[in-house]
């Protein structure tokens, strides 16, 4: 059941701290497993949505924090964060949709940010559950969502609807 219901969320939200879609894979199932372990310890004091996002984010800065991560360069950059969209814009041509547009957008504000515009917006949690989640001050949280928004509209600034 929580696989169902969480897996593709905890994949995105895992690939927007990797930017690579086998790390995010490897990490979701090291999550479901961390899960499945755990679950007679879940205290029923957040959602589940909540439990598995903190597992998802801890997971994810482990891994960015491991020496076999550091002794690597990520080659692969993921185009969106539409789910199953896989694929590069030189084989599907999204560069012209909105949503890549966002997507690659949102992929290059600096990982403080990303994080809470992909927790607040994509992944629909308020305020206070992202400061709960990633044990960031609610007033952080809140600059840091309006300085990302801030960025975000710099990135479009000049830019006419068709993205040119």
């Amino acid at each position: 059941m929580l696989i169902e219901d969480y897996a593709d969320r905890v994949n995105r939200l895992a690939y927007t701290y990797v930017k690579s879609w086998q790390s995010a894979e490897d990490i979701t199932q090291e999550v479901f497993i961390s899960c499945y372990k755990n679950l007679d310890s879940f205290r029923s004091e957040s959602s589940y949505k909540t439990w598995i996002f903190k597992i998802t984010v801890n997971k994810c800065k482990d891994y960015l924090k491991s020496k076999w991560y550091k002794s690597i360069v990520p080659i692969e950059f993921g185009w969106s964060l539409i789910p199953g969209s896989k694929t590069s814009p030189e084989e599907d041509v999204i560069n012209k949709n909105k949503h890549y547009t966002l997507s690659k957008n949102v992929m290059s504000l600096p990982a403080k940010y990303r994080e809470i515009i992909i927790l607040y917006y994509y992944e629909d949690l308020n305020i206070a559950e992202i400061s709960n989640l990633t044990s960031i001050n609610l007033d952080t949280v809140k600059t840091r969502l309006r300085r990302a928004k801030a960025l975000l509209r710099k990135k479009y600034e000049g830019v006419d609807e068709n993205g040119e």
